[in-house]
Formats: structure tokens, C-alpha cells, sequence
């Protein structure tokens, strides 16, 4: 579905690690475009496409919205997580009483795990080289 201006929409930002996806929802027939691909194309494993239809699925709206969406940054699995929350926020957005399921079901928490920083005398965040004994 291409996106135009005038119809009326609801908008909410996710983040998940270094992702943030813009996500746009639509009243529509349940399709999911993704930076101008259908989101079948765009992530390819079902994992990923049923983490995108979370939101949906717990609000019991599967096939009433349009999913328009950006998303920059990180890997595949990242964004498949920013576009969740993002969905969750803009469906917040559509109708304020999807809150308390939304929140049970934790979608509408940030997730805060990063990647930690590489520290200095170390090999990687936490590896140190080898212990030699002699």
C-alpha cells in the first residue's frame, strides 16, 4: 500500500537495540509495508512476521489496520522489534483502552538490552586474552 497524506493515521516510534522504526497505522485490510517492501519480502522468517502481528493479536484487531513503516539501524531481528513497538504505540494512539493488554503482554516496555561497550585491555567486552601460567 503506498502511503498518502490525507488519510488519517496514527503514529508511534519503537526501539530495540540500535533500531528505530517510525510506524504508521492505517485503518485498512492488515497489510505491512516495510521501507517500500511487503513485510513478507523484507524479514522472510515467519518468526519475525508473527512478532509483527503481536500487537494485533492481543488486541484482537488482526486484519483492521495498514502497517506503514520505516525502519533504520541494526539487524533483521532488531527491527522486527522496533516495528512491534512501534505498532503497540501507534495502536495506543487508536484507541487509549488497549493499555492494560498491551501492557500485560509487555509490548509496550523499551527494551533495554544493548550491546555492551569493548572495554580497554580486553579482547571484547569481557574476553581477556589468554592466562598463561609460564
Amino acid at each position: 500500500m503506498t502511503y498518502t497524506p490525507a488519510v488519517p493515521y496514527f503514529y508511534g516510534t519503537g526501539r530495540r537495540k540500535t533500531s528505530v522504526a517510525r510506524v504508521r497505522v492505517l485503518p485498512g485490510t492488515g497489510s505491512y509495508t516495510i521501507n517500500g517492501k511487503p513485510a513478507e519480502d523484507y524479514f522472510g522468517l515467519d518468526t519475525l512476521l508473527l512478532l509483527l502481528k503481536q500487537p494485533f493479536a492481543v488486541t484482537g484487531t488482526e486484519g483492521r489496520f495498514d502497517v506503514v513503516c520505516t525502519v533504520k539501524g541494526g539487524g533483521l531481528s532488531g527491527q522486527a522489534g522496533a516495528v512491534r513497538h512501534g505498532i503497540s504505540r501507534a495502536l495506543l494512539q487508536a484507541d487509549d483502552s488497549f493499555r492494560p493488554i498491551l501492557k500485560k503482554a509487555g509490548l509496550l516496555t523499551r527494551d533495554p538490552r544493548m550491546k555492551e561497550r569493548k572495554k580497554y585491555g580486553l579482547k571484547a567486552a569481557r574476553r581477556a586474552s589468554q592466562f598463561s601460567k609460564r
